[in-house]
């Protein structure tokens, strides 16, 4: 049977119009850094010609040598800049920072992932392939929620969940801004996108607890 990860781990379920606090387990992500629009930026581009061809090819190996199909995670992008008006009343997206990501299984091993890497990196797609990692990543405590619409409309919901939701809990924001991309923009009206919102965060006045 192929495995639907994201019918399996709560944290990619999220409901609109309400922020949930949750605990994200760890999990394996192909990665891959860059600056900039992600509208303009040559970039995330090169970043997304690298990122897919590795993800189908380990989903193709993991089905082929191991028997053990799944279906392909939703690309996945933590976002950051110096200020983090950036992402809600500025909206300026040429100073954001990003990692693109990917879920894989944790069944899938360096040795995949390298001969993965190899392959495409062979068949010339992917500019940024050198920079493509695999990594595991443990997000932990967090605040969501699932935002639907247009990407551009997303800095009043954040506004929201960094000025008023997480503070009133008692938390700070710890890490970075994290969005799910459960939907495709190429095929989905943009007032239909479905998104989820994260922010990792940490109890106010624990040790290591960083505002940003």
């Amino acid at each position: 049977m192929k495995v639907d990860f994201k019918k399996h781990i709560e944290t990619y379920k999220a409901a609109h119009g309400r922020f949930s606090v949750v605990t994200v387990p760890a999990l394996q992500f192909l990665m891959v850094d860059g600056h900039g629009d992600p509208n303009t930026s040559q970039d995330y581009t090169d970043a997304l010609a690298a990122l897919y061809p590795v993800a189908y090819k380990m989903k193709f190996f993991s089905k082929q040598e191991l028997g053990r199909d799944y279906t392909v995670m939703p690309l996945e992008g933590l976002w950051w800049a110096d200020d983090m008006d950036t992402f809600t009343s500025a909206r300026d997206k040429s100073r954001w920072d990003w990692t693109l990501l990917n879920m894989v299984p944790d069944w899938l091993t360096q040795d995949h992932f390298e001969d993965a890497r190899q392959i495409v990196g062979k068949k010339g797609q992917g500019t940024a392939i050198d920079g493509l990692r695999l990594e595991t990543f443990n997000e932990g405590l967090s605040v969501q929620t699932l935002h639907i619409g247009p990407y551009d409309d997303e800095g009043p919901v954040l506004a929201e969940m960094h000025n008023r939701f997480i503070p009133g809990e008692s938390l700070m924001m710890s890490g970075k801004h994290h969005e799910i991309y459960l939907s495709d923009p190429r095929h989905t009206a943009p007032e239909k996108l479905r998104t989820i919102l994260r922010q990792p965060v940490t109890v106010a006045g624990s040790a290591g607890a960083s505002p940003q």
